[in-house]
């Protein structure tokens, strides 16, 4: 899921495995859900960093999935965005099933390397779902008063498949849209014109979309002329 091409954060938190209460529900756009989680016992996060979630049906069978966590570190709740795939064990069923109030079982949080620390100027860009560790990121800057350091640039198809699309409009977000214009931007994909002004030496770049998408941003990105050790990129796909 992750291509590591730098140092990461040695001492990251981490969780086992644990019980969450789900606190709400709500399907902001089609073919997707966010929760809202009460993990007992919880350890703070890093921004970036993700959650297992795993079911277990009556026979024993297990399935479990990995998802980025939204919600900034200083929330007492974990935030999941979970896209539904139609043959995708977990996300049918967190989709299309839970209900407030309903138990999951979580391991979290996880991850040392696709993390934000807060402190360093960041370049992010992302393709469809890929805004989700961005999200959680954003909204950790806002609380910490240090939105200067991010740059963010999201791309999707339509304004309406975007998720976040709000927050991250009002955070000054480059918001490309390949099936229709936003703005005085026709549609089109992300060029690497749009790009080469948002970042200078020092700013890490991070990457999050499906491994299509990262590949050609983290193309478009050396072609700006960063160098590899200054990208991260973490790629996701379907699963059954």
């Amino acid at each position: 899921m992750t291509e590591v091409l730098g140092p990461g954060v040695a001492d990251a938190p981490s969780g086992g495995w644990r019980t969450s209460t789900v606190a709400g529900v709500r399907r902001p756009i089609q073919r997707s859900v966010q929760l809202r989680l009460d993990v007992a016992d919880r350890i703070e996060h890093l921004p970036g960093q993700h959650y297992v979630v795993r079911l277990t049906a009556e026979d024993g069978y297990t399935a479990q999935r990995s998802y980025s966590v939204a919600s900034a570190p200083g929330d007492p709740l974990i935030e999941l965005f979970v896209e539904r795939l139609d043959d995708g064990e977990v996300s049918t069923y967190l989709a299309d099933v839970v209900e407030p109030g309903d138990e999951l079982e979580v391991r979290g949080p996880i991850g040392g390397w696709f993390v934000w620390d807060g402190e360093t100027p960041a370049l992010l860009i992302a393709g469809g779902s890929g805004v989700v560790p961005f999200v959680s990121m954003l909204r950790h800057a806002r609380s910490i008063g240090r939105s200067d350091l991010l740059r963010i640039v999201v791309s999707s198809r339509t304004l309406a498949e975007l998720p976040y699309a709000d927050e991250l409009r009002d955070a000054g977000a480059l918001i490309v849209l390949t099936r229709e214009a936003h703005g005085d931007r026709p549609a089109g994909r992300l060029a690497a014109a749009e790009l080469a002004p948002l970042w200078e030496p020092g700013r890490t770049a991070y990457v999050c979309g499906s491994a299509s998408f990262a590949e050609a941003a983290s193309q478009l990105l050396m072609d700006t002329g960063l160098p590899a050790h200054s990208i991260r990129v973490e790629r996701f796909g379907p699963s059954g």
